[in-house]
């Protein structure tokens, strides 16, 4: 069993940064691949980016590119979603998932295995 924490929400004004972390616990974390999701009072929980198992290949969702970054440390078992320029409009619930199974670069829920407890961003205008 796989499970996953995550840190490092909080509140931040617009234009400014957050980190979040996820750390893995479990069995052959390097082996999976890892995402970010979000969820939004009222919306459905929306891909953000993800990575697979050796950090060398990254997605992102065109409403992040260019601002997030998704890296991860398998020497630590730890994936982490590095948000810059933040707007309001990233106010969410975010959370990260691991893939156990399938190996690629999943950018829907059903695609992935491990879900974390969710962890809030808000950001102010």
């Amino acid at each position: 069993q796989v499970q996953l924490v995550e840190s490092g929400g909080g509140l931040v004004q617009a234009g400014g940064s957050l980190r979040l972390s996820c750390a893995a616990s479990g069995r052959a974390f390097s082996s999976y691949t890892m995402g970010w999701f979000r969820q939004a009072p009222g919306k459905e929980r929306e891909f953000v980016a993800a990575i697979r198992w050796s950090g060398g290949s990254t997605y992102y969702a065109d409403s992040v590119k260019g601002r997030f970054t998704i890296s991860r440390d398998n020497a630590k078992n730890t994936v982490y979603l590095q948000m810059n320029s933040l707007k309001p409009e990233d106010t969410a619930v975010y959370y990260c998932a691991a893939d156990e199974f399938l190996g690629f670069l999943g950018t829907t829920p059903r695609n992935y295995d491990y879900w974390g407890q969710g962890n809030q961003v808000t950001v102010s205008s």
